[in-house]
């Protein structure tokens, strides 16, 4: 899944969107990434949110230029309408 939009977990909890620069055993990097602080019953999960994106009810940081993350539990790829969901989500 290189240079393919995805949505990452980690063994802490965090739920990552961005472009996968690497992947080795359980560290990646991401670029352009962004972190979902917060999502309701509405997206239904961390796949939802691989799926159909954040939607307004969401919490979504601004994005880091690059992003290394230890401990992923799951790298999911985002669908096309997630994609821009998470692109154009501003913090709200």
């Amino acid at each position: 899944m290189i240079r393919k939009k995805v949505v990452v977990t980690t063994e802490y909890r965090g739920v990552f969107f961005g472009i996968l620069k690497s992947e080795d055993g359980n560290t990646v990097v991401l670029e352009n990434a962004k972190n979902c602080i917060y999502w309701s019953a509405s997206v239904r999960g961390f796949v939802g949110l691989a799926n159909s994106g954040p939607d307004e009810s969401c919490k979504v940081g601004p994005s880091a230029p690059q992003m290394k993350l230890h401990k992923v539990t799951a790298i999911l790829e985002a669908t096309e309408e997630a994609a821009k969901r998470w692109e154009d989500s501003p913090w709200r």
